[in-house]
Parts: C-alpha cells; structure tokens; sequence
C-alpha cells in the first residue's frame, strides 16, 4: 500500500469515529465549515458583481 492510501484511511476512521462518538459536534463542524464556504461564495459574486459594474 502507497502512503497515500493509508493516510486517506486513518482521516476517513477518525471521522467515522468522530461522528460516531459526538454527532452533535460533528454536526457543528459541518455546519462551520458550510456557512464559511458559503461566506466566501458570497465573497466572490459580490467582488464579480462590482467588477463588471
């Protein structure tokens, strides 16, 4: 096995784990890492928007 397979292996069972054993903070996490995903989209198409004004 490449390095890189196992690595990818070891995050997916910490995550599993993660969810498992704390489902609510798993849901925090996700729903941080979404709202800052759709802050920086929103980012983007106001800076596009000025742009082309």
């Amino acid at each position: 096995m490449n390095m890189k397979k196992i690595v990818t292996w070891v995050v997916v069972a910490i995550l599993l784990y993660f969810l498992f054993t704390s489902p609510a903070s798993a849901s925090n996490v996700v729903n941080g890492i979404l709202n800052s995903l759709q802050g920086a989209a929103e980012a983007v198409i106001t800076f596009m928007q000025n742009l082309f004004q």
